[in-house]
């Protein structure tokens, strides 16, 4: 009897978690295809030179430039990683491709919508707010800690798997040989960069889905909040809180816009206001990304990259705290129950765009064999 029970609950445990991750995916697969879309067109439809030109220098120009195109991408944490490696390989220095990221994952329409109905309009301003002092953060220790020499070398690195050297070295015309591709050999180069990233990165992809299922099943609400420190020294409490945030953040395997009903249920269980608004910038530092940044990068860089990444995720916390709570924006009173739902299946917009997101992955995929046969 003991030994069926155990079966049971263990299969539906499985089952369950297996849903969740699917269903997580199911809701990011337009953002997927969209990011990997426009990581693709970069690699094929802007030049080096313009992309040297555009954000080439550590300057606040290519960095607030870099900033806007990141907000226009509307991309998922993945996606963002792998166009922002793209710009680099074009030429792009590295701060202006690691804003785009993090303006990618942080300043788009639909984290700030979602934002907006889970937590309220004082967080949607925080995330903005704390997004440029985050920035600023990252520029600052970037210019102090990162070595000169290093970028060099994780720029190499990063064209290792660069498919302007592989996969579309075949069907591009020589530059020596004064040929300009016509449009549909451009859009074929576009559909095989596009499967390029896909077929590099879906073991992470499914390793992360996966992983966050199954803890939104096993892992019990009051343990996250048993992280966090709730009384004590206001300051103590500040900076602990925003320290800890990134790591819930790292723990939870949370991605974009998929972390804001977490963030709610953290909200409502305790955490400061800037330990919730350094949790939702964590989302570049889940492990299947850091693989993807040591992939992309080399170790080196990976590790100067993440340890600036999570000091200037916990400053923005801090210091987006201390202004609001100067300004008196922080929510007072009893806090509300989390709206916090997992991830399901349903038919609303979000289907429609994963349909459209299909239809032009398996365009794509139609332009690569062809592309393929034909040589």
């Amino acid at each position: 009897m003991n030994q069926s029970f155990l079966l049971i609950a263990g299969l539906e445990w499985l089952w369950t978690g297996l849903y969740h991750g699917a269903a997580m995916f199911w809701e990011t697969l337009w953002a997927l295809v969209l990011g990997f879309g426009i990581s693709a067109a970069l690699q094929v439809f802007v030049t080096k030179d313009r992309m040297t030109q555009l954000l080439g220098r550590n300057g606040l120009k290519e960095i607030l430039l870099a900033t806007g195109f990141g907000a226009a991408s509307s991309s998922c944490s993945y996606a963002a990683a792998s166009i922002g490696r793209s710009a680099f390989q074009k030429g792009a220095a590295l701060v202006p491709a690691l804003a785009f990221m993090f303006a990618s994952t942080n300043l788009v329409v639909e984290l700030g919508a979602v934002l907006w109905i889970l937590l309220g309009w004082q967080f949607v301003l925080a995330e903005i707010v704390g997004s440029f002092v985050l920035i600023g953060m990252m520029w600052l220790l970037m210019s102090l800690v990162f070595p000169k020499e290093l970028e060099a070398s994780a720029r190499d690195h990063s064209r290792i798997d660069d498919c302007d050297g592989c996969c579309h070295s075949d069907h591009r015309p020589s530059h020596d040989s004064g040929a300009t591709p016509d449009q549909s050999q451009k859009w074929r180069q576009l559909a095989n960069a596009f499967w390029m990233d896909w077929l590099m990165l879906w073991k992470e992809l499914v390793a992360g889905f996966l992983i966050a299922g199954f803890l939104a099943v096993l892992v019990p609400h009051d343990w996250w909040k048993s992280l966090f420190i709730e009384t004590g020294s206001p300051i103590l409490r500040l900076i602990e809180n925003a320290a800890v945030g990134p790591i819930i953040a790292v723990l939870s395997f949370v991605c974009s816009v998929g972390n804001i009903p977490l963030a709610s249920l953290l909200w409502a269980n305790g955490i400061s206001f800037g330990g919730v608004i350094s949790f939702i910038y964590a989302d570049l530092l889940v492990i299947p990304l850091i693989l993807i940044y040591r992939k992309y990068f080399g170790g080196r860089a990976t590790f100067y990259i993440v340890a600036i990444f999570y000091a200037s995720m916990v400053a923005a916390g801090i210091i987006v705290d201390l202004i609001f709570a100067a300004f008196g924006l922080i929510p007072k009173g009893d806090r509300p129950m989390s709206p916090i739902e997992h991830a399901t299946f349903s038919w609303n917009y979000t289907t429609w765009l994963d349909f459209v997101a299909i239809a032009a992955a398996l365009w794509f995929w139609i332009l690569k064999t062809r592309s393929s046969r034909s040589n």
